[in-house]
């Protein structure tokens, strides 16, 4: 049967990659390697780079393909992903289908497969369709999350608080509600629209790459600049990934 590896694989940094994930990677008969246009073909580049690194097994074949852009017009938010997931496990269910049958593929997920991501969703709509027979097994990888507390050298929940992970979207729309809060996918600059003097911010973007950026302090000090300067460095890039955690309050305070 066609087996499958996703494989996260870091924030950028090829060391963040395991051994475990450069042991599934060479068990691969092919690896698929995403693209997503010229803005941002750094993150193709990254995974070139770390197959050149790390592929060892002869024969073991690069494939890129072409991720297709979300279509938002006319959709709510949950239409235009479903969508845009229904258009990736075609061009996925395709990938898997040219594997002999005994054939193994590889996806280098960015991150972890289980954070904010949804290659584990599509390739189970992919299998869920019955277009052809595979298994798959998932390799986990270095979080942004871990990347940004590491860069800042701060633990990431403050002691016996929970923490909380969401988007920028739901920060907008619920507001800071736990004592630290998490923040990814945040087009909207979600942290520059939170009114409470007592929040510190802990900033990172390009995280584990040679571009990283950090910055942190009072959230109402430093929000204006995290915007300025967020917007210089995608318009020099052509693209921004960026994280954040959200702090109010301190160890062993009630």
């Amino acid at each position: 049967m066609r087996h499958i590896h996703i494989i996260g694989i870091g924030t950028g940094n090829p060391e963040h990659l395991t051994v475990q994930a450069i042991n599934a990677m060479n068990a691969a008969d092919v690896v698929f390697i995403p693209t997503k246009g010229a803005e941002k073909a750094d993150l193709a580049e990254v995974r070139r780079e770390i197959c050149a690194r790390y592929l060892t097994r002869q024969g073991v074949r690069i494939l890129e393909f072409e991720v297709p852009k979300r279509s938002t017009q006319d959709r709510s938010y949950s239409e235009s992903v479903d969508d845009w997931h229904a258009a990736i496990a075609r061009i996925y269910g395709a990938l898997i289908a040219d594997l002999p049958e005994t054939g193994a593929g590889a996806f280098l997920v960015w991150g972890d497969p289980s954070l904010y991501d949804s290659t584990i969703r599509i390739i189970e709509r992919v299998r869920n369709s019955g277009a052809c027979a595979f298994d798959y097994s998932v390799v986990p990888g270095i979080t942004s999350i871990q990347v940004l507390a590491a860069s800042h050298r701060i633990p990431v929940n403050l002691v016996g608080k929970p923490v909380e992970i969401t988007t920028g979207r739901r920060l907008v729309e619920e507001g800071l509600t736990h004592e630290s809060t998490v923040v990814m996918l945040d087009g909207e600059q979600a942290f520059s629209k939170i009114d409470d003097p007592d929040v510190e911010i802990f900033w990172g973007a390009y995280l584990g790459t040679k571009d990283e950026i950090i910055r942190s302090g009072r959230l109402g000090d430093i929000a204006g600049d995290i915007v300025r300067l967020r917007a210089e460095e995608r318009a020099r890039h052509g693209w921004i990934m960026d994280i954040y955690l959200l702090r109010k309050g301190r160890d062993f305070r009630e």
